[in-house]
């Protein structure tokens, strides 16, 4: 019996450590994308994306209505790699992360700083895709306001 309890937890002692190992190579792979941004790096932001891949952005007009914009991965890689280096600086908390096989959610609140000022906040909701060069954005979708930023951030 005893030795049956020993091999249950080393076996979930096993799975932990492979979910973890899994989660860490999501996070390595969304904050390759944040590393990309403050080099101004039009390449490497553009290797973080599937070639498929969409981004959105959530905000409110003055009006009140909610508004989405499409970005193609290509014009936010250009328009980021025209910044000097380190003015682009998305300062964001991994607060959740689900993987499920070749799936990734990812969910982070950020700060953003335009040299050095603060420009807005809001919330990333981004989605990855495993494949055989690793973990991929497919999709990225955020939210964008001048204030009320979410906690800790």
């Amino acid at each position: 019996m005893r030795s049956l309890f020993c091999s249950l937890v080393l076996l979930l002692s096993c799975a932990a450590a492979s979910a973890q190992k899994t989660e860490d190579a999501v996070k390595a792979a969304v904050t390759r994308l944040f590393t990309a941004m403050r080099n101004s790096d039009s390449a490497a932001i553009q290797a973080c994306f599937t070639p498929e891949a969409v981004i959105q952005s959530i905000s409110t007009d003055k009006d009140g209505q909610t508004a989405v914009k499409t970005t193609q991965v290509i014009a936010f890689a250009s328009n980021v790699s025209h910044l000097e280096k380190n003015a682009a600086d998305e300062q964001v908390i991994f607060s959740l992360i689900k993987v499920d096989e070749p799936l990734a959610t990812v969910w982070t609140p950020f700060r953003f700083l335009l040299r050095q000022k603060f420009s807005h906040c809001g919330v990333n909701s981004i989605q990855l895709v495993k494949g055989s060069d690793g973990w991929k954005i497919q999709y990225l979708i955020y939210t964008k306001r001048k204030e009320g930023c979410p906690e800790g951030i």
